[in-house]
């Protein structure tokens, strides 16, 4: 059972599944716009959380880590884009900005892994997941979310997984 306040949500996933599982609620909720924030060591989730995101949200293409590339780009039916940015291999927020982030920003939702990274060309308003071990496939995900669509989005989300209480 998730450790509930009025803004912050915490998930406890047991498995990879379960983490896709909760990307997917997620990925059914964003839309144009909308900056997910990821922070979290190595093989912590980030990227199965993605996985599901791209899933819920409708990507047709199949999800990876950009690390290599800093940007991937997933497609949907409708010609729609979601952005995925690794921030791991940028030096610093000014790198964020030569790859055109206030382009992908305007086309599509952008889900950034290592987003500390950046923090200074994030929107004031957006999702923060920040994710940490609990056990060897066991990882705990705290959701903050920063303005008011956000908090709706995780409110929503909350009461997809867990009904209303």
């Amino acid at each position: 059972m998730p450790i509930l306040d009025n803004r912050h949500f915490e998930f406890f996933s047991h498995s990879p599944d379960q983490t896709r599982r909760l990307g997917i609620h997620l990925g059914g909720r964003i839309n144009d716009g909308d900056v997910i924030c990821l922070e979290g060591k190595l093989g912590s989730g980030k990227t199965t959380l993605v996985q599901g995101i791209a899933q819920g949200w409708g990507a047709l293409d199949p999800v990876s880590s950009p690390t290599y590339l800093i940007v991937n780009e997933y497609r949907r039916a409708d010609n729609q884009r979601l952005y995925h940015l690794d921030a791991y291999r940028l030096d610093n927020a000014l790198d964020a900005e030569f790859l055109d982030f206030d382009r992908m920003l305007s086309q599509g939702p952008i889900v950034i892994e290592w987003a500390e990274r950046i923090m200074e060309v994030l929107p004031e308003q957006h999702l923060w997941i920040s994710f940490s071990y609990t056990g060897v496939e066991h990882r705990a995900m705290m959701l903050k979310p920063e303005g008011k669509r956000y908090e709706m989005m995780v409110d929503g989300l909350r009461r997809n997984l867990y009904g209303d209480f």
